[in-house]
C-alpha cells in the first residue's frame, strides 16, 4: 500500500512540474500536436490555463475528472437536467467549438431559447480567452477517435459567433 501511495504522489508531483514547465513565460509553449480551438492552435500554457480554470470554476458541478453528476440523463427533481460529463463518456465532443463556446459564455438558453438549465452563463465570470482555454483543456483529454469527431463538427459550423 505504501509503495502505491508513494507512486501515486510521485506521479502527482511530476504531472504538476510538466505542466508548470508547459506554462513557465519564455519557454517555447508551441502547439499541442492536432488540437485547436476555433481554428487556433492551443499551447500546453492554454490546456495549463484552462485546467486551473476548470477546477475553480467548473468542477463543482462537472467533477474533478471530468465524470459529471451522477445519473445524468435522468431530469431531477426541478425538471432540469444534471450536469453532464466532459469526459469521453458524455456528449460535449458531439458539439462544434462554437456551440461549446456559446453556451459556456452564454448558458444554455443562448442556443436553446427559453431552455432552464442549472448551467451558468459565464460571460460576466470568464473572459473570452479563458472560456477558450478552459474547452482547450477539455478536449486535450478526450481519447482521439473523439478529438476527430469533435475537430470535423467544428469545421463543418460555419455560424458566426
Amino acid at each position: 500500500m505504501r509503495r502505491a501511495a508513494t507512486f501515486g504522489a510521485v506521479a502527482f508531483a511530476l504531472t504538476a512540474i510538466g505542466f508548470g514547465v508547459l506554462a513557465e513565460p519564455g519557454l517555447d509553449n508551441g502547439s499541442v500536436s492536432g488540437l485547436s480551438f476555433l481554428g487556433e492552435s492551443v499551447t500546453g500554457a492554454d490546456i495549463a490555463a484552462g485546467e486551473a480554470l476548470y477546477a475553480e470554476s467548473c468542477a463543482s458541478c462537472h467533477g474533478a475528472e471530468l465524470e459529471g453528476q451522477p445519473d445524468w440523463r435522468r431530469r431531477l427533481d426541478n425538471g432540469r437536467m444534471p450536469a453532464p460529463p466532459h469526459d469521453e463518456t458524455g456528449h460535449t465532443w458531439h458539439h462544434s467549438d462554437r456551440n461549446l463556446f456559446i453556451v459556456t459564455k452564454g448558458g444554455v438558453g443562448a442556443i436553446v431559447p427559453g431552455y432552464e438549465s442549472d448551467m451558468p452563463a459565464f460571460e460576466d465570470i470568464l473572459t473570452d480567452d479563458e472560456i477558450a482555454d478552459v474547452l482547450s483543456y477539455i478536449k486535450s483529454t478526450w481519447p482521439d477517435r473523439q478529438r476527430e469527431f469533435q475537430a470535423e463538427v467544428s469545421a463543418n459550423d460555419k455560424g458566426d459567433l
